[in-house]
């Protein structure tokens, strides 16, 4: 078990090294600003739909697993969301230090009852514990489907899995499905028990927020195509793969095979 506990662990630091650091940079924000957004509900004229300012960022993050999954795999593309979701809750828990922090926040000045803005401030950004369970849950649980589903349909492209046709219904898909459930269960989970939501509305936030982000996705799409087309052209993460190849023969050899 130590033995097989050190090399996922060497095999996760050589991933980390592989991908580029713009990425995981990018990934991580888009991960914390999808959950600090979430916070924030949308004024929709219809008492039958409900949407929160997170679905204009949580887009990217299925962009970016979409990536990961092409070139290192779903295991991978997992691994890199967990460490995402690491870093989310480490920045959460210093957002909700500083809001327990005494002090004021710059706005609270700006208006008689600062008082009642620099609660509702530090309530905002320290965040609550249902929300951050939920968002994280949701994530943990999408990211899974959406990576596992990704690969799966690519493996359906046998002649050609690298053309643009592959790409595009690995990512459109795998994403649609994924985010819909993503806003559905924190839907479920938070919106319908602590906002008052009621399941029509969970319902109809899941399916229309997916639309949105397909659509925000749709514009993006072929540069997702064209980094992944780059990662492979400049063999970017040679190291990773050949210690995993190195550990699946090793592990053929102590089978006897």
């Amino acid at each position: 078990m130590i033995k097989f506990l050190k090399k996922e662990w060497a095999e996760f630091v050589l991933l980390v090294k592989a991908v580029p650091s713009i990425l995981i940079a990018l990934f991580s924000i888009s991960v914390f600003a999808m959950n600090l957004l979430a916070n924030k509900s949308i004024n929709i004229p219809f008492d039958w739909l409900a949407l929160d300012c997170g679905i204009i960022v949580s887009w990217f993050a299925f962009f970016t697993m979409d990536i990961l999954t092409k070139h290192f795999g779903p295991k991978a593309a997992t691994e890199i969301t967990i460490l995402a979701i690491v870093i989310n809750l480490g920045f959460s828990l210093l957002l909700f230090i500083g809001s327990i922090i005494p002090g004021a926040w710059g706005e609270s000045f700006s208006f008689d009852n600062g008082e009642i803005i620099n609660n509702a401030l530090n309530k905002t950004f320290g965040g609550t514990w249902y929300v951050i369970f939920g968002s994280t849950i949701a994530f943990v649980a999408s990211s899974i489907l959406n990576n596992l589903s990704n690969f799966g349909i690519g493996k359906m492209f046998k002649k050609n899995p690298d053309s643009l046709a592959a790409y595009i219904c690995r990512a459109y898909i795998s994403t649609s499905i994924a985010q819909f459930v993503d806003n559905l269960i924190f839907a479920l989970l938070v919106s319908h028990f602590f906002f008052g939501w009621t399941v029509i509305q969970c319902l109809t936030c899941a399916l229309t927020g997916m639309i949105v982000e397909l659509l925000c996705e749709g514009i993006f799409f072929y540069p997702g195509y064209k980094i992944a087309r780059r990662f492979k052209n400049n063999n970017v993460g040679r190291e990773y793969f050949e210690y995993k190849m190195g550990g699946i023969k090793n592990e053929s050899v102590d089978n006897g095979n």
